[in-house]
C-alpha cells in the first residue's frame, strides 16, 4: 500500500466512500504524496510521453497554427499567449521557435502558463530561460486581453465522476474499503438530474462520466475570445459524448490497475468532447476532427521530409517513427481529437472541419 492509498484509506474509514472524481483529484494533486507534485510523469523517467516529446514536429505546427489565426485576426496588440497544462515546458519553447520569423508575433506576446505543480513549473522555467512568463493556478486568471492559447493533454488530467445507469436511475462509483484495501463500489440508486437525457441513449449496467472542472475552465477561455479576440486549441484523447469506463493509470509505462498505485501512477480519462463544446458559448466552436487529419492538412508530412534530408541511421528510423506516432490511425492519429474555439466573426481557422 502506498502512502496516499494508506492515507485515503484512513479517511474512508472515517467518513465513508469518495468519489472518483475525488480519489483522482488526491491522486495527482496532494500536496504531499500527489502524482504530479512528487513524481516524474513525462519522457522515459516518467510513465507517459505526450505529443511535444514525442517529436517538434507537432510544437512547430501548432504554433504556425496558432500564428496564422493571429495574422487571420489582424494581429490584436499585445496578446496573450498562453497554454494550459504545459508539461516540461517543451511545447510552448517549440511554438515560439517556430514563430520567430513571423513579423510582429513576439513582440506582441504576453507569455502565461497554467500549471499548478511547482516541480513542472521549475522544469518550464528551465525550458523558457530567459523569457518572460506569468503562471497561474487556474485559467480563469488568465488577462482579459487577446486570447491565444493550447490545451494539449489538459482536460484528461481532470477529476470524473462515474455514473452507473440503473433500471431508472443512477448509482455513483465510488472508492471504499474491503478488508481494509480501497475497493470500487456503487452508492444507493438515485435519480440525476444532470443526467436525465442519458437514460434515452444508456441501458442498466453502462457508465457514464462527468466532468466537472472542464465547464468552467472552456467558458472561462471562451468568454475571453467572444470580448476580445484569440483562439483555443483543444488536443486531447477520446469522443463525442461520454460513454464506458475509461479511468486509467499509468505505472512505470504499463497500464495499471487505478487503484494499485496511488500518487504513483498517472491517472487519466477520456475527454468528453460533446461537453466541452457545449460549455463554449458565445464562439465558434469548430467540428471535432482526428489529430493525424488535423496534422496532415498543416503540413506535417512536408515537415517530416524536410527534417529526414540530414537524418541517417537509427536518427532517421526515430524520426520516422515519431511521425507514424503522432498522425496514423493505429496510433495517436484516431485516438487524439481537436476543436478548436473562435469568435463568431473571425475566419475559419485552418485544419479543422467546420
Amino acid at each position: 500500500m502506498t502512502p496516499l492509498a494508506a492515507q485515503l484509506a484512513r479517511r474512508i474509514a472515517a467518513a465513508g466512500p469518495i468519489s472518483v472524481a475525488e480519489f483522482m483529484a488526491e491522486c495527482l494533486l496532494d500536496p504531499e504524496y500527489g502524482y504530479y507534485t512528487c513524481e516524474e510523469p513525462f519522457g522515459t523517467a516518467g510513465d507517459f510521453t505526450t505529443a511535444p516529446e514525442i517529436s517538434q514536429m507537432f510544437g512547430e505546427l501548432l504554433g504556425l497554427w496558432l500564428a496564422q489565426v493571429w495574422l487571420d485576426q489582424g494581429t490584436p496588440l499585445p496578446f496573450t499567449l498562453a497554454e494550459l497544462g504545459p508539461g516540461r515546458g517543451t511545447l510552448m519553447a517549440d511554438m515560439l521557435r517556430a514563430t520567430g520569423g513571423v513579423p510582429g508575433f513576439h513582440e506582441g506576446a504576453d507569455i502565461h502558463l497554467v500549471e499548478m505543480s511547482p516541480r513542472l513549473r521549475a522544469a518550464q522555467r528551465d525550458a523558457l530561460e530567459g523569457l518572460a512568463v506569468t503562471w497561474h493556478d487556474q485559467p480563469d486568471t488568465l488577462p482579459e486581453a487577446p486570447l491565444f492559447v493550447i490545451a494539449n493533454e489538459f482536460f484528461d488530467a481532470l477529476p470524473v465522476r462515474q455514473f452507473q445507469r440503473d433500471i431508472s436511475g443512477w448509482r455513483e462509483r465510488q472508492i471504499g474499503l474491503v478488508e481494509g484495501a480501497l475497493s470500487f463500489g456503487l452508492s444507493a440508486p438515485a435519480p440525476l438530474g444532470a443526467l436525465a437525457h442519458r437514460l434515452a441513449d444508456t441501458t442498466p449496467g453502462e457508465i457514464v462520466e462527468t466532468c466537472q472542472g472542464a465547464a468552467p475552465v472552456v467558458a472561462a477561455l471562451a468568454a475571453r475570445i467572444q470580448n476580445h479576440g484569440g483562439a483555443a486549441l483543444i488536443c486531447d484523447y477520446g469522443g463525442w459524448r461520454s460513454r464506458g469506463d475509461t479511468l486509467q493509470a499509468l505505472y512505470r509505462h504499463a497500464f495499471d490497475p487505478p487503484l494499485a498505485h496511488p500518487g504513483q501512477a498517472d491517472l487519466t480519462a477520456h475527454v468528453d468532447f460533446e461537453a466541452l463544446t457545449r460549455a463554449a458559448r458565445g464562439v465558434r466552436v469548430s467540428a471535432m476532427t482526428p489529430q493525424g487529419v488535423f496534422l496532415e492538412r498543416l503540413g506535417i508530412t512536408a515537415r517530416a521530409q524536410a527534417l529526414a534530408r540530414g537524418l541517417t541511421g537509427a536518427a532517421l528510423e526515430n524520426h520516422i517513427a515519431a511521425h507514424r506516432r503522432l498522425t496514423h490511425p493505429q496510433e495517436m492519429g484516431t485516438l487524439f481529437k481537436i476543436i478548436a474555439l473562435t469568435p463568431q466573426t473571425a475566419a475559419a481557422p485552418p485544419g479543422l472541419d467546420p
